[in-house]
């Protein structure tokens, strides 16, 4: 019930498991293999500890996932990070915790998984029957390339069968999901459709897992989700850079009416810019990335939830979140326009006024007052401070390799490989294709959007991204001027 304060500890060593890929993006062989033993000797899952089963996914079986991928690479992009006599630790690992996670899949009549699950004993007795979407239905990565590396379909089916459940409960009028489903009965307890906490990474899953596994029913979802989005969330003058109007932004509405719900929005939904780079609507990206911009100049963070009407924050705390760093990283890829380099300084500049303590970086517990929290979020280190990094090097692996990477939701690092391309259990997951007739990553198309992929012209590289008299728009619509 307390938004600020979040039972994802687990008491495994979340940080340093969450940060490990960060050190490798880095290229810091000692430093990674130092911390990897560290995690061998001394992680277990083994505990009476509840977690939940999304942020133990991405935070730290992705991670995981990434480490052993990045060690058992024959490429070794990143500078050497084998690890001497390593014995497939970090998969087992990520083995034990998925089949921990599990029994959060059994006994639902719909296939949703329980929000929590204890590592030791299973599914608490008083278990809540309420799940957000993205909770459930953005599992399907980690558990996916687990089943993938092993050979063994259950994860993979497991989290398949989710987003389906979740998927088929749509509205028929509006097309949009809601933000809370009861497991059980499949009813939707929270109504509110949008882009931020609560369904944020759900929309992310479904182009990502794409991209990764080349199921075409991933993307045919992505792209119809896409088009409700754009339908029914999105609000402004049709253009982002031509036109008269307010500037495009996407609001929370009712998933059955498309009717407004409320005037706020919040952090998390700055990671969607970074999401219609990789999908090609790039025009777009760059007028919601600006309006998040915006924001932050105005506190020096942004806040948790910032109320547009008001132009003040509904809820002031900022716990070291990186979607603005994530979509500003894209967005400087796809665009090389340096104004996004110029984003990512005043971001590094303020994180290093506003945020840093005696041993890390701390929570701001109020973006106006600058108070701070005696916490530092492990996502800060795994995509915050990766993300930043990325960004101004130029000449990184990532960058250069001529290897193809994704981030997860989590930020941590997976090759787009062909052994993962390929299932061998076409029979059990219905409705697909066979494999050799798959899309291949490269026809990547989606529907109903602006710029077509369009490529942003060379002579407005050096330009503002956003015409200025736009810019100043939003800025007054921030209350900045």
């Amino acid at each position: 019930s307390n938004l600020n304060i979040n039972d994802v500890l687990g008491n495994y060593s979340l940080t340093l498991i969450d940060a490990l890929d960060t050190l490798a993006v880095m290229g810091n062989s000692s430093e990674f293999q130092k911390a990897v033993k560290l995690v061998i000797d001394t992680v277990s899952f083994d505990k009476d500890s509840t977690v939940q089963v999304f942020e133990a996914t991405i935070r730290v079986l992705g991670s995981l996932l990434s480490a052993h991928i990045i060690i058992t690479d024959t490429k070794q992009p990143f500078g050497d990070m084998t690890i001497k006599d390593y014995d497939n630790e970090l998969l087992h690992l990520a083995h034990d915790l998925a089949v921990r996670l599990l029994p959060a899949f059994e006994n639902t009549k719909t296939g949703i998984p329980y929000p929590r699950v204890n590592l030791k004993k299973g599914v608490p007795p008083d278990s809540h029957n309420e799940t957000c979407t993205a909770g459930a239905g953005s599992l399907l990565v980690e558990f996916g390339i687990l089943s993938r590396l092993l050979g063994d379909s259950t994860f993979e089916w497991v989290a398949r069968r989710a987003v389906k459940a979740l998927w088929s409960l749509r509205s028929n009028n509006t097309g949009l999901l809601g933000n809370v489903v009861n497991i059980q009965t499949g009813h939707w307890v929270g109504k509110q459709s949008g882009l931020g906490a609560g369904s944020d990474s759900f929309y992310e899953y479904l182009l990502k897992s794409y991209i990764l596994f080349g199921e075409k029913e991933d993307l045919e979802m992505f792209n119809a989700a896409y088009r409700n989005i754009q339908n029914h969330l999105r609000r402004g003058r049709e253009a982002c850079n031509e036109g008269e109007g307010d500037p495009p932004l996407y609001v929370n509405v009712n998933m059955y009416t498309g009717q407004l719900m409320n005037t706020w929005i919040d952090s998390l939904q700055a990671f969607f810019p970074g999401l219609q780079v990789l999908i090609g609507d790039v025009e777009d990206a760059i007028c919601l990335h600006a309006f998040y911009y915006a924001i932050w100049k105005r506190y020096g963070a942004l806040p948790e939830r910032y109320n547009w009407q008001l132009q003040a924050p509904d809820v002031p705390f900022y716990p070291l979140r990186p979607e603005l760093v994530e979509s500003t990283y894209l967005l400087y890829q796809a665009t090389k326009n340096p104004f996004y380099l110029h984003v990512g300084m005043d971001i590094l500049q303020s994180l290093e006024k506003y945020t840093k303590a005696k041993c890390g970086y701390a929570t701001l517990h109020h973006v106006v007052e600058k108070t701070k929290e005696d916490r530092m979020e492990s996502f800060f280190l795994s995509e915050t401070c990766k993300y930043l990094y990325l960004l101004f090097d130029e000449e990184n692996p990532v960058h250069k390799s001529g290897n193809k990477f994704m981030f997860t939701t989590e930020g941590h690092i997976v090759s787009v490989d062909e052994r993962f391309r390929n299932s061998l259990w076409e029979d059990i997951l219905p409705g697909e294709e066979d494999s050799a007739e798959k899309t291949k990553p490269t026809e990547l198309k989606a529907a109903n959007f602006s710029s077509n992929c369009n490529k942003v012209p060379d002579e407005r590289r050096y330009l503002l991204p956003l015409k200025s008299n736009y810019m100043r728009q939003i800025d007054r619509m921030v209350g900045l001027i």
